[in-house]
């Protein structure tokens, strides 16, 4: 949830959606418009899904308040879902403790004004309802699971002020052994999102990594004792911050289970737009909306 807003708010910083990692070269993308950057092929959301075939999880980065993002998130849901896989979604906006109030709403127990109080959308996320609102309504048409990814956010504050030494031995139970912190290319990620300015502590950079961490942990742990099948899929919904150029959550996934992630960052402009091609195996450009053009 953090870094999104100083995307484009430095000149002289080095340019997030442009950085020398992965994949070389760049690519040009049409305003609503879908760049396959593996091949730089025009694509679709259909054919993002057949793209998915084989792999357990997909990655959709948004902008938090871009309401297009969320829309491509719905219709990516409902493109695997069409090609027949087994599709949960995990959610970045939901912390752990949340997990049983969201079983409900799948069930269709709830109203969406219910499942608003219910699962504490106000505290556990703040922003509009009704822009995440068809990503929820793909969920309840089809009954996919969902899942609460994120550790709470208590924990995030406290390892940003004093490290992982501030967890106390029970929060420390619920998540992985090891916190890898020499990923050099997630820290260039983390500068360029920071408008180029290194963390005035390291703690701070320690909290992010917590924040992905925590989340493919999460991940994992779902499909831990559920019997293998490589037809179903987790859809991470998330801040692009949190797996540009593989880096993120993505990153984790990969480093811990061997599994790589399909991602698709999502972007905005007003105007075709060039970016690094190692951004995400997919790019999605929305339309700019006022938010940009003040």
């Amino acid at each position: 949830m953090l870094l999104l807003p100083l995307l484009f708010s430095q000149s002289d910083a080095p340019d997030p959606q442009n950085l020398a990692i992965g994949r070389t070269g760049t690519a040009t993308i049409a305003v609503n418009a879908i760049k396959d950057m593996r091949t730089l092929a025009n694509a679709s959301v259909d054919s993002f899904a057949q793209a998915a075939d084989g792999y357990r999880y997909v990655f959709v980065g948004e902008s938090h308040d871009q309401p297009d993002h969320h829309k491509m998130q719905a219709a990516v849901i409902e493109a695997l879902v069409k090609r027949g896989r087994d599709v949960v979604v995990g959610f970045e906006m939901f912390t752990r403790p949340v997990q049983k109030s969201l079983a409900p709403w799948t069930l269709g127990k709830y109203t969406e004004a219910e499942f608003i109080v219910e699962s504490d959308w106000q505290k556990q996320w703040g922003f509009p309802f009704e822009i995440y609102a068809p990503i929820f309504r793909a969920t309840q048409k089809h009954r996919l699971p969902m899942v609460a990814l994120n550790v709470p956010r208590d924990w995030v504050r406290t390892v940003g002020r004093g490290g992982y030494e501030g967890l106390t031995p029970e929060q420390r139970q619920q998540l992985p052994r090891e916190f890898y912190l020499n990923n050099k290319e997630h820290e260039s990620v983390f500068v360029a999102l920071m408008g180029g300015h290194p963390p005035t502590s390291p703690n701070i950079y320690k909290a992010q990594v917590l924040w992905d961490e925590g989340m493919a942990d999460t991940a994992i742990k779902y499909f831990e004792g559920r019997a293998p099948s490589r037809n179903t899929v987790m859809v991470i919904v998330a801040g692009i911050g949190h797996g540009m150029y593989g880096q993120g959550i993505n990153y984790r996934l990969m480093r811990r289970t061997g599994e790589p992630c399909l991602t698709m960052s999502m972007i905005e402009s007003d105007k075709p737009v060039t970016v690094a091609r190692g951004l995400g195996d997919f790019v999605y450009v929305a339309p700019a909306f006022e938010r940009l053009k003040k």
